[in-house]
């Protein structure tokens, strides 16, 4: 395959996409735990016990009541390549759980990848809705949409009082985690990250990684998400995950603004030295070319690089990770091999001259 075709076939909808805020809001997300009553939660349940829960989603999706939300298509773990669950990891389409440790785990993917449902994860359903830019609001009414296919076929574990019942007891109530992430940079470089992600965290809500929890902030790249699905409607989580990011949008707009009118010339010269690095290094790392494309995004956003599209950002930070580079390879590849075969697909993507 080529580089050019796989790229074309790689993306999804979320990271071609330009949605609202789109300069600063990469991408929202919901996500929904739902269980199947009177059937063990996924790490309690046999092999036979999963193959039921299994074969009752799968029921769903044959009878065609998706069909009228997009087309689905059923792929099963246990007949996918360990790199090929990797690759659905990096995409954010399925979890690390779910590719690591289910028993009859298997994912149901939309046409255009904006939406998939994991079966026998932590819980029996995760049913994701990813969506380009601030359309976390967007995000929900699809999820809700889909939500309640699934409830009108089968009998959810639910209490009167506690709400969803799920594995996790963070999750129990409305089984809701609403996420939007964020590119900070001028947060970052105005040392005011520190004092914004603390304000977040006393106001209900997590601050993690590319990855979610656990992973590292890498590229100035924050998932916002809720914390408490408990005591409050999926509505009132959403509305108050969504007016703290339009305040932290607000402020990155202020930080951006302010380092042009106080360092044009250094942040020029930031950005363009790292436009420079990404379009003729031969070797580049995870972290540095991270750090690198975050600054030329920077450099788009503010009207400084006019040579290259602002999608980059979201395209390569799902593009140079580890599975999707030997994917494109072909072969399973070392450390190295990797550095280099990142460095070739920045060049191609980031430089017209070589596309």
């Amino acid at each position: 395959m080529s580089l050019r075709k796989f790229m074309e076939e790689a993306l999804s909808e979320w990271m071609k996409g330009r949605g609202p805020e789109s300069d600063i809001v990469i991408s929202s997300r919901i996500r929904l735990a739902r269980n199947i009553r009177n059937h063990p939660f996924p790490m309690l349940a046999t092999n036979d016990q999963s193959q039921v829960v299994l074969n009752k989603a799968m029921q769903v999706l044959e009878d065609g009541s998706l069909q009228s939300i997009s087309r689905f298509e059923a792929l099963k773990l246990s007949e996918m390549s360990e790199l090929e669950k990797k690759v659905l990891v990096e995409k954010h389409l399925i979890s690390p759980n779910l590719a690591n440790e289910s028993r009859n785990g298997a994912v149901l993917l939309s046409e255009n990848e904006a939406v998939s449902i994991m079966i026998n994860e932590e819980d029996h359903l995760r049913i994701q809705c990813l969506y380009p830019g601030f359309q976390i609001k967007e995000a929900w009414e699809l999820a809700n949409r889909i939500d309640d296919v699934f409830e009108s076929r089968l009998n959810y574990a639910f209490d009167e009082q506690r709400g969803f019942m799920t594995s996790c007891p963070t999750n129990v109530g409305t089984g809701i985690r609403a996420s939007v992430m964020l590119h900070l940079p001028a947060l970052v470089l105005t040392q005011q990250i520190n004092r914004i992600l603390s304000a977040i965290t006393q106001v209900g809500l997590a601050v993690r990684g590319i990855y979610g929890e656990g992973s590292e902030a890498v590229g100035n790249l924050f998932q916002i998400s809720n914390q408490i699905t408990l005591g409050q409607s999926e509505e009132e989580i959403i509305d108050n995950l969504y007016k703290v990011v339009k305040q932290i949008i607000e402020h990155e707009r202020a930080a951006r603004e302010r380092l042009m009118q106080e360092s044009k010339t250094r942040i020029a010269d930031r950005v363009y030295r790292s436009f420079g690095i990404l379009s003729y290094a031969t070797v580049i790392d995870s972290k540095e070319a991270a750090q690198r494309l975050s600054d030329v995004r920077l450099g788009i956003d503010l009207g400084l690089i006019r040579e290259t599209s602002a999608n980059i950002l979201n395209e390569l930070m799902v593009m140079t990770q580890p599975g999707f580079l030997q994917q494109y390879a072909g072969a399973k590849l070392t450390p190295d091999e990797r550095d280099i075969r990142r460095a070739e697909m920045i060049r191609q993507r980031i430089s017209p001259r070589e596309a």
